[in-house]
């Protein structure tokens, strides 16, 4: 695994790693993250997309769309929290999105989220 890129300025992540199944909202938060100053964004739609995406290079954040076509990102989040790699979850379905016990505390974009609330997720990085 290659280790990510040093933090830039102001708190603000190097590396994102946006996995979200919905096109037009990816190239959204891509748009907006890079517009913050975000130097490298990545995305993907799947589970097995994700991790091969972590092992080639692991990001400074992470966005998870929950709810994946036919699959949760749960997979993901166990192998971002080993890897001590802060993350935040996005979900459209709100307070009823079933989350697994161990990421209850994480925090949450509801889609769609404002640009405020999406760089307070970067800066916090998912704390």
């Amino acid at each position: 695994m290659i280790p990510a890129s040093p933090d830039g300025s102001a708190g603000i992540p190097v590396d994102v790693l946006i996995v979200e199944d919905d096109p037009i909202i990816a190239i959204d938060f891509e748009d907006r993250l890079l517009g913050f100053g975000v130097k490298r964004v990545r995305t993907v739609g799947s589970v097995a997309r994700a991790l091969q995406a972590i092992t080639a290079r692991a990001p400074d954040f992470a966005l998870l769309d929950v709810e994946l076509i036919r699959e949760k990102s749960f997979a993901i989040a166990e192998r971002l929290a080993a890897l001590n790699i802060p993350f935040v979850f996005v979900t459209g379905y709100g307070a009823e999105t079933s989350i697994p016990a161990q990421f209850s505390a994480r925090p949450r974009l509801q889609k769609p989220c404002s640009s405020d609330a999406l760089e307070a997720a970067l800066q916090a990085r998912g704390a």
